[in-house]
């Protein structure tokens, strides 16, 4: 094979595995020298926590990123090939390392959050200052930007006009994975000027957090190994993935977050898995449509990021003040005397994760019991959501708040306790994470508010020392939260 140019860098972002990779192949194929580079970015990271489990799970995977890619050159006669690692400002880095091994050309998947368009296209113009070209590719979802449009030329805002275009367009061709192996003869040792191991948590100014200890895998392994437990269980998928104490999801929104596994795989496995016959393969698959829906609509429409899908929406009026906060604190540390709320919070303040079901209810629990503005619950979850993807995060978020696109309708709203009567029936969820209520019956822990006191005496809850009562009661939230949206009703 002809390769046109001399020497290429390939950029790694949020797509840290070295198989099925779109940048990584397209470089592969045009330069006969291709280095690889992960540069920890000080704009990002300076702003995080000392101790953030998503540092830790990219730093893991990073690192056995580098270690495939030296596999994957040995296996091709490239001895020494590993990933060049900075840890600086990406916009300076990057365009710095081009010039320093003297390449034709840098490539990189795409990546359509604001900032980091920003970022980008100020790389780009650094790299084009030097004669440096810039290569980008679509890799982080199946269908990007403007590939599935309405007959108007429009971009779709419902979601299941989008899916119908979806499936209606897909093919295999656009689910067949990126071969790398066959072309990583073009894999280069980094030269020892630019050469450095992938730097601690330390090195990086960050404390070890309890990622170990929650078992979470990292890297690429780590993903193939949750896909293969999870494709055992996906003809059941449907049945239960509603439930947060059952084994029903596939635990891929990490990985599929930082790129440890293509998108591709998991769609293909989905369509093969509907093509023999799998109900539960085709619901997940509407769930992976549905990421794909949610990052084109944060490309064409940015506004979201900070402000309502439907402007009409901006005009409501959310608590503030005092109480307010109090309120909120309440929510983001478990305290609100709702249990499945506050099992959730719990969840996720420990672990970085929270079931799907249960991001529904706390943020539709935030914005329609405690009159909150959405944007400081999707805030938070950015902080806290090992998972976090501003697109996904965003949708679910104006979704809840019937503020975004194809939301549910603001009068209908979560009631806290029959949506745990329903998806926690027997309480397991609630007592693993409040286990000062696991002495209540069943029928009683959905709202330990009903008990009687000797039921309460019974097992040990005492409302108020070591279980706070409701800070709300929901039947007089839902009037409020009428009420309150009653300028956007009005306002049609």
């Amino acid at each position: 094979m002809e390769r046109s140019l001399p020497r290429a860098l390939v950029w790694f972002r949020r797509d840290l595995r070295a198989d099925d990779h779109a940048a990584l192949y397209h470089a592969l194929r045009a330069a006969r020298e291709v280095w690889c580079v992960f540069i920890f970015d000080r704009e990002i990271l300076d702003t995080l926590p000392r101790r953030d489990r998503r540092v830790e799970f990219i730093r893991d995977s990073v690192d056995e990123l580098s270690r495939t890619l030296g596999e994957l050159g040995e296996a091709r006669g490239r001895l020494g090939v590993r990933l060049i690692v900075r840890h600086g400002h990406a916009r300076s880095e990057l365009p710095e390392l081009a010039s320093t091994l003297g390449v034709q050309a840098v490539y990189a998947n795409h990546d359509d959050e604001p900032a980091a368009l920003a970022r980008d296209v100020q790389v780009r113009d650094a790299l084009a200052a030097v004669g440096i070209a810039w290569h980008s590719s679509k890799d982080h979802v199946v269908f990007e930007r403007s590939e599935l449009l309405t007959g108007t030329g429009k971009p779709y805002s419902v979601f299941t006009p989008y899916k119908n275009a979806w499936l209606k367009k897909v093919e295999p061709f656009f689910l067949k994975a990126y071969p790398i192996e066959s072309h990583a003869d073009s894999l280069a040792a980094p030269p020892k000027a630019v050469a450095t191991a992938v730097p601690t948590l330390a090195e990086l100014g960050f404390e070890p957090s309890n990622l170990p200890t929650l078992k979470i895998p990292t890297g690429s392994s780590g993903a193939q190994a949750l896909f293969a437990d999870f494709l055992q269980r996906i003809d059941a998928y449907e049945e239960t993935r509603n439930f947060p104490a059952v084994k029903g999801p596939s635990y891929l929104s990490v990985a599929l977050r930082f790129g440890t596994v293509s998108i591709r795989q998991l769609a293909r496995a989905a369509s093969e898995g509907i093509a023999a016959g799998s109900r539960g393969a085709e619901v997940w698959l509407s769930e992976l449509i549905w990421r794909d829906f949610y990052h084109q609509i944060l490309h064409h429409h940015p506004k979201v990021v900070g402000a309502s899908f439907k402007p009409d929406y901006d005009r409501i009026e959310w608590e503030q003040g005092p109480e307010a906060d109090a309120l909120f604190a309440a929510w983001c540390e478990g305290r609100t005397g709702y249990p499945l709320v506050d099992a959730a919070m719990m969840q996720i303040n420990q672990t970085g994760y929270m079931h799907n079901r249960l991001r529904m209810v706390v943020a539709s629990f935030l914005v329609k019991d405690l009159g909150i503005d959405w944007r400081r619950g999707e805030a938070y979850f950015a902080e806290h959501l090992n998972d976090f993807d501003l697109a996904a995060n965003n949708g679910g978020w104006q979704w809840a708040a019937s503020t975004g696109c194809d939301a549910q309708p603001y009068f209908r709203i979560f009631n806290p306790v029959s949506q745990s009567e329903k998806f926690d029936a027997s309480g397991k969820f609630i007592r693993r994470y409040l286990p000062q209520l696991a002495g209540l019956p069943d029928k009683l822990i959905h709202a330990p508010w009903e008990a009687r006191p000797l039921e309460l005496q019974s097992a040990g809850v005492v409302l108020g020392t070591n279980y706070p009562l409701p800070i709300v009661r929901h039947d007089e939230a839902r009037e409020r939260t009428l009420a309150r949206f009653s300028v956007v009703k009005a306002g049609k």
